[in-house]
């Protein structure tokens, strides 16, 4: 497989800033890091604001019909 390397262009400061968080890592590990850790807050997040949402009730309810939804499709003999 052969490696292609490509050039993103953004603002100096953006670079420096991100060059000083860097340290010894490639820019490809650091990015992608950067990446699951970002991915990682947004589900994080959503799942605090369900739970705002969410009532306890609602929560069971979900619980519930998740568990019964899974013993239905069990692979039967």
């Amino acid at each position: 497989m052969q490696l292609c390397i490509v050039t993103i262009s953004v603002p100096m400061e953006v670079k420096r800033l991100l060059e000083k968080d860097k340290g010894d890592e490639t820019w490809g590990i650091h990015l992608l890091k950067l990446y699951r850790q970002a991915k990682i807050a947004r589900r994080e997040r959503a799942f605090r604001e369900l739970l705002e949402l969410l009532s306890e009730e609602d929560l069971r309810r979900i619980e519930e019909e998740s568990m019964e939804f899974r013993e239905s499709f069990r692979l039967r003999e």
